[in-house]
C-alpha cells in the first residue's frame, strides 16, 4: 500500500526571512575498541563452547533474522562452522517474530536480504510460522516457541545485545528477546506485545525463563557493538548463564552507544531512518523520543523539532519511527509502504511510530519550518545538528550556535565549514 500525498501550498512567503546559520562539520570520537578478526574470534568462542559437549549428529537450530548486526554473514558462517566441527548438523530457523509480513516467504527473503545466503553456507533454513505452547506466565499469558526449533536437538541463539527502542529494563534487546519474540514467531510476538511495553521489563525475562526450562536451549552468541557499529565483544554463552550474563552485557552496550554530544537542540535533521538502523527507524536512545511514550530512561537529549528526509532502501518502505519526527518531505513519504509500516506498528501495539508528521515540499521548506518553530520561542541563534542516521554519529554537522560548546570538548574535532546548499527545487545539494 503505497501513499501519494499532495502538498500544493507554496510556503515561500511564510518562511521569508528564515536564515540557515553557518554550519560546521565536526568529528565526534567514541570508544573504538573492536574485534579485528571476527571470524576467528567466533570460531574460538564456538570451540570453547562446544568442548566437552556431545553434539555428534545432533540437529541444532541456529537463529537468523536479526537486523543491524555488523559482519552478520561472517558471524553466522563461523557459528555454523563451529557447530559442524563439533559434529553437529546445524540448520537455520527464521527468528524475527512478526517481521517480513509474518510469512515464511517474507522471512526467507529477509534472511537473504540481510546478506545470509543459505546456499553459499550449505545450510537448510526452516521458516514455518508454526509454534508450540511451552508454558504460561502467572497472569495466564501463554508462552509460544517455534515448532521447528522446539523439535531440534538443541537451539543456539545469535543476537546483538543493545538498548531497546521502547522500554528500559535489565533485559532489553538481546538473547532473551530472541528466545521470547524472535522464536515466538508471529503468535508469540503478538501475544507478548498485547501486554504493552510498560510490562516488558518483567514479562520478557519471565517468559525467557519458561523457555529455558522447557525448550532445548544450548546457548547463544552474544554480540556487543561499539559506537562505530563494529563488534567489540563476541561471546558464546551457555543457556544456564543467559540471564546473568545478558544483564552485565547490556550495561556494557549502553556505555558504548553513539550519541550527539549536547543536551539540547532546536532542530535535528536526520537524513535517513530505517529498520536496519533501529527498531524505531531512528534510535530513541539518541533522539530521546521512544514510540511507546515511556520516556523514563530516554532523557539523553531534548530536541524541539526533528526533520526526517528519507527511508533506507533495506527497509523496503517500512518507515516505522517517522511518527517520532515533527516534519518530513514529500520525497520521503512517497517511499513509504503503509502496509508494511502499519503491520509493524499494529503488531507492536503502538501506533505512534507510524503516524505521519507534517509533510512539506522540499528539504529547504522542511528545515526552515523546523528552524522557525524550533528556535522561534528560544530566541538567539538556532542550535541545529544534521546527521546521516542515528547509527552513524562520528561525523555530524552543527550550527554556529553549538560551535563553542563542541570545540571545548576533547572528544570532538572541528573539521571545517559545511554550509547547507539547496538546488532550485529546494533539495539539498
Amino acid at each position: 500500500m503505497l501513499f501519494e500525498p499532495k502538498v500544493k501550498v507554496n510556503f515561500a512567503d511564510m518562511l521569508d526571512g528564515i536564515v540557515i546559520p553557518p554550519m560546521y562539520r565536526v568529528r565526534q570520537r567514541f570508544e573504538d575498541r573492536h574485534i579485528e578478526r571476527v571470524r576467528e574470534t567466533v570460531l574460538d568462542e564456538m570451540a570453547r563452547f562446544t568442548a566437552g559437549r556431545v553434539l555428534k549428529n545432533k540437529r541444532i537450530a541456529v537463529t537468523a533474522g536479526s537486523r543491524g548486526i555488523s559482519h552478520n554473514a561472517e558471524i553466522m558462517s563461523a557459528v555454523l562452522e563451529g557447530l559442524r566441527r563439533a559434529g553437529a548438523r546445524p540448520f537455520l530457523v527464521a527468528a524475527m517474530g512478526s517481521h517480513a509480513g509474518a510469512t515464511p516467504e517474507g522471512q526467507l527473503a529477509m534472511i537473504r536480504h540481510l546478506g545470509i545466503d543459505p546456499d553459499a553456507l550449505g545450510v537448510e533454513v526452516k521458516a514455518s510460522m508454526d509454534t508450540v505452547q511451552v508454558g504460561a506466565l502467572e497472569n495466564g499469558m501463554p508462552v509460544y516457541f517455534s515448532k521447528d526449533a522446539f523439535e531440534a536437538d538443541g537451539v543456539f541463539a545469535v543476537n546483538k545485545i543493545k538498548p531497546h527502542a521502547d522500554f528500559k529494563g535489565e533485559y532489553e534487546s538481546g538473547l532473551v528477546k530472541m528466545l521470547v519474540i524472535g522464536l515466538g514467531k508471529h503468535k508469540g510476538c503478538s501475544t507478548i506485545h498485547r501486554m504493552g511495553f510498560e510490562n516488558f521489563s518483567w514479562a520478557l525475562p519471565t517468559a525467557a525463563r519458561v523457555i529455558l526450562d522447557s525448550c532445548p536451549i544450548l546457548g547463544g552468541l552474544a554480540i556487543v557493538e561499539n559506537a562505530y557499529d563494529q563488534p567489540m565483544l563476541l561471546e558464546a554463552v551457555a543457556a544456564a548463564d543467559f540471564m546473568d550474563r545478558e544483564k552485565e552485557l547490556l550495561v556494557l552496550a549502553k556505555q558504548n552507544i553513539a550519541r550527539i554530544k549536547t543536551e539540547q537542540l532546536d532542530v535535528l535533521i536526520i537524513d535517513e531512518i530505517g529498520k536496519n538502523i533501529s527498531g524505531e527507524g531512528m534510535d530513541p536512545n539518541v533522539t530521546g523520543r521512544p514510540g511507546s511514550y515511556l520516556n523514563e530512561g530516554f532523557d539523553c537529549i531534548r530536541i524541539n523539532q526533528i526533520v526526517v528526509r528519507d527511508v533506507t532502501e533495506p527497509s523496503g518502505g517500512n518507515g516505522a519511527g517517522i511518527g517520532m519526527a515533527d516534519i518530513t518531505t514529500l520525497s520521503c513519504v512517497r517511499k513509504l509502504d503503509l502496509g508494511a509500516m502499519y503491520t509493524n506498528s499494529i503488531t507492536a501495539g503502538i501506533l505512534g511510530p507510524s503516524r505521519l508528521p507534517v509533510i512539506l515540499n522540499s528539504d529547504e521548506e522542511a528545515v526552515k519550518t523546523a528552524v522557525k518553530i524550533g528556535a522561534g520561542a528560544q530566541g538567539g541563534a538556532p542550535r541545529i545538528a544534521r546527521v546521516r542516521n542515528t547509527l552513524m554519529l562520528d561525523e555530524i554537522l552543527i550550527s554556529e550556535a553549538l560551535l563553542a560548546e563542541f570545540s571545548s570538548r576533547e572528544d570532538v574535532e572541528v573539521v571545517g565549514r559545511a554550509d547547507f546548499l539547496f538546488d532550485e527545487d529546494g533539495s539539498f545539494r
